[in-house]
């Protein structure tokens, strides 16, 4: 299918005055969490919670800061999350799509919100 890119905003809900972040992330479903680079997380402003091992695809195991929180919006949807501090460009992982109900469309390799949930996200949970 190749790589999907999709248009974010980022932005830190305990300084609402900070002006919001537009990013063009990689969407990865292989991925769990948001990881953004250093200069996202100085620019909004995000207190490091704690260190986090990470192990990159390339099998290297190493501690990476973990900030928040931080607010994704796309489209008509938002969520709240931590972030992984690593890389050189954001990474929209599996747990914030889901939180916000969004799903990869293959024909058109793009990142779309849940056609069976179009007006709100929709949550699974039995």
């Amino acid at each position: 299918m190749g790589y999907v890119h999709a248009e974010i905003k980022l932005k830190n809900p305990r300084l609402p005055n900070l002006k919001i972040i537009t990013v063009k992330a990689m969407v990865y479903t292989g991925a769990l969490t948001l990881c953004i680079p250093d200069h996202i997380a100085l620019q909004l402003k995000l207190e490091i919670n704690s260190q986090r091992e990470v192990t990159t695809a390339d099998g290297r195991k190493q501690m990476v800061p973990y900030v928040g929180p931080i607010e994704i919006l796309f489209e008509n949807r938002n969520c709240f999350v931590g972030a992984l501090v690593l890389g050189d460009e954001v990474l929209l992982g599996a747990v914030p799509m889901e939180d916000m109900d969004l799903i990869v469309s293959p024909g058109h390799r793009k990142l779309i919100v849940n056609p069976d949930s179009p007006n709100f996200p929709h949550a699974l949970v039995k």
